[in-house]
């Protein structure tokens, strides 16, 4: 259906029909593309939205579990190639945890334990000795070693109540020849 201005400008020979027919099907287009979207293809476009998301997180959630693998085999083959061999007859004590454990060493791998050179480090179902660049490199990727003399395995504790009752006490001197 046309309107009365396309019919006087085709009745006064100003326009062709197919010049009518044109404009008309333009004016149904942009029509058309002004038509709001249905709420099916909006509940549709939040539907993908929510799987790319989705997909988003568990490809972040493997690939960091693929980096945190290639890390553990770093750290292993670092302790593979750098081991040292723990062999001789002194008992050498290191805490692990809560747990004391014991590896039998040489005279200079003890000394080289106590100055900080070598380092104790857990590796399969025991424990290994590893130079200290090798551990170095290891603590960079973020594992965690057992014996590490240079390096304070925790913060210097903060002053408790014992150490505020010593600190008070100091203003009272005891005699040394005072005898109980």
């Amino acid at each position: 259906m046309r309107n009365p201005l396309q019919e006087q400008l085709l009745k006064a020979g100003l326009a062709k029909k197919n010049q009518v027919d044109a404009a008309a099907r333009e004016l149904e287009r942009q029509r058309d593309g002004k038509k709001k979207p249905s709420t099916a293809h909006i509940s549709a476009q939040a539907l993908q939205a929510e799987r790319v998301e989705r997909d988003r997180a568990l490809a972040a959630e493997r690939n960091a579990q693929a980096r945190a693998k290639e890390l553990q085999a770093q750290v292993r083959q670092i302790v593979e190639n750098h081991k040292v061999r723990g062999d001789g007859d002194i008992a050498y004590r290191y805490v692990d945890g809560d747990k004391i454990r014991e590896m039998l060493v040489s005279e200079a791998q003890r000394r080289q334990l106590a100055k900080g050179a070598l380092v104790i480090v857990r590796h399969d179902p025991g424990y290994a000795l590893i130079p200290r660049s090798a551990a170095d490199s290891i603590h960079e990727r973020g594992a965690k070693l057992v014996v590490d003399h240079a390096r304070p395995a925790v913060a210097a504790p903060s002053p408790t109540a014992a150490d505020e009752d010593a600190e008070y006490y100091k203003k009272f001197v005891v005699p040394d020849d005072l005898i109980w």
